[in-house]
């Protein structure tokens, strides 16, 4: 009972707003085709601390709940990560339109347990699958997605040398899952590309007095222990624009396991290196997502 309070807490009242407006559209699709669920168990990944379907660091090409062609999904998550400093708390909501588009939406909200205050700030997100399938795709699936972020309050960003309160990362993932590759379990892959000038995902503003946008990799391995449970790890390259806030890649060590096709549980272990001049970042995750 104390998890479900803690992961549910209660968001603003505009991102409230935005996650209603997302459930509508959702039901307002859903009147000619069926509800997602043909596609199988986990192949819809869990939902990013920015809000698109992929692990718990970065987007994947997958699409998020188990919707297929001529079905819609709609998945919702509230994650909550605490590390030495710091804690972060997301909720997000995502829809797929027959397996080819997925639109979402997160908040953010940054505690600066020990500096004090809190940051914030909303990503509204696009996914597009190109081309290709997960499972049986000789080359996976392949899908590009965009992310639009806008800080809440930019007045500690600035403050740092943040050139902009807003900016929009470009990205291009592709995924594949290997049968029996690893001692006879299954293993996903994962490789996204990003284009950014976000520091620290955002949430410290975009650009700065030493760079601008750059091109980063990300990436993450899973290997799938039963149908249901899959442990891994994850790294993301980030920029540095900023030169009072160093800023280090992040990576994760994770495990999810699928009680079905509507509900998961995320846990991992983070490491997210030096920020805003606060060293060795490291500490928990969960994330508790439901999909249909």
């Amino acid at each position: 009972m104390m998890l479900l309070q803690f992961l549910f807490a209660p968001p603003s009242r505009l991102f409230r707003h935005a996650l209603f407006t997302s459930l509508a559209l959702c039901l307002a699709f859903s009147a000619a085709p069926s509800f997602a669920g043909s596609r199988i168990l986990g192949t819809g990944g869990v939902s990013a601390i920015e809000g698109a379907a992929g692990g718990g660091l970065s987007p994947w090409a997958v699409l998020s709940s188990t919707a297929s062609e001529q079905e819609i999904g709609i998945t919702a998550a509230a994650t909550r990560a605490w590390v030495d400093d710091y804690r972060l708390t997301v909720t997000g909501a995502s829809l797929n339109i027959y397996d080819r588009v997925e639109v979402s939406v997160a908040r953010q909200t940054l505690d600066l347990d020990t500096l004090g205050g809190e940051l914030g700030q909303d990503i509204y997100g696009a996914k597009v699958r190109l081309l290709g399938d997960v499972l049986y795709h000789p080359w996976g699936i392949w899908s590009v997605g965009i992310q639009h972020k806008r800080l809440v309050d930019g007045t500690i960003p600035t403050a740092l040398g943040a050139n902009e309160t807003s900016g929009t990362d470009v990205y291009l993932s592709a995924s594949k899952l290997l049968f029996s590759a690893f001692a006879g379990r299954n293993v996903l892959l994962n490789a996204t590309l990003r284009n950014t000038d976000a520091n620290q995902g955002g949430l410290l503003g975009f650009g700065g007095d030493k760079d601008s946008r750059s091109w980063v990799a990300e990436g993450g391995v899973g290997v799938f222990i039963t149908p249901q449970w899959i442990v891994g790890a994850e790294y993301r390259q980030k920029p540095d624009n900023l030169s009072v806030s160093e800023e280090d890649d992040w990576q994760s060590f994770y495990t999810a396991y699928f009680f079905n096709k509507h509900l998961s549980l995320t846990g991992a272990w983070l490491d997210l290196g030096d920020i805003a001049g606060l060293p060795s970042q490291r500490g928990g995750y969960l994330s508790l997502q439901a999909a249909f």
